[in-house]
């Protein structure tokens, strides 16, 4: 049983996905310093309020957090755009490249020329409209 788990534990995928949380957790504090500490007063300083994290709203004793909701929202916004320009840009570019010189697979489906639907190349008649197909 240990041979096991210690094969599943040695795997690639594993070990990369270990350091993609370490690597995404200290990424998230950064951005959210940056978000709290300069953008928050940045945007504060258009609202007119010095500290943009401490907009509130309060409805019959209840308190909202409008400020920190804004933060929190920015920060994903920042992290989502650092993401995709940081790997997924990068990683679409490099399978294209990769791909550039191989034919494209071959079809396995058709379309239906009454429905338009897509139905499989071996097919004789449509499965949505039942039209015999050439």
């Amino acid at each position: 049983m240990m041979s096991g788990f210690r094969q599943f534990i040695l795997r690639g995928n594993v070990i990369d996905l270990a350091v993609a949380v370490v690597i995404g957790g200290a990424f998230g504090a950064v951005v959210t310093a940056l978000v709290k500490d300069i953008l928050t007063p940045l945007i504060g300083a258009f609202v007119g309020t010095p500290d943009f994290s401490a907009i509130t709203l309060t409805v019959n004793g209840s308190q909202f957090l409008i400020g920190d909701f804004v933060n929190a929202l920015v920060a994903f916004v920042l992290i989502s755009a650092a993401v995709y320009y940081a790997v997924v840009v990068p990683v679409n570019a490099i399978t294209a490249r990769r791909n550039r010189g191989q034919a494209p697979p071959d079809p396995t489906t058709k379309k239906c020329p009454e429905c338009l639907s897509e139905v499989a190349i071996a097919a004789r008649r449509c499965a949505f409209c039942t039209s015999p197909l050439a």
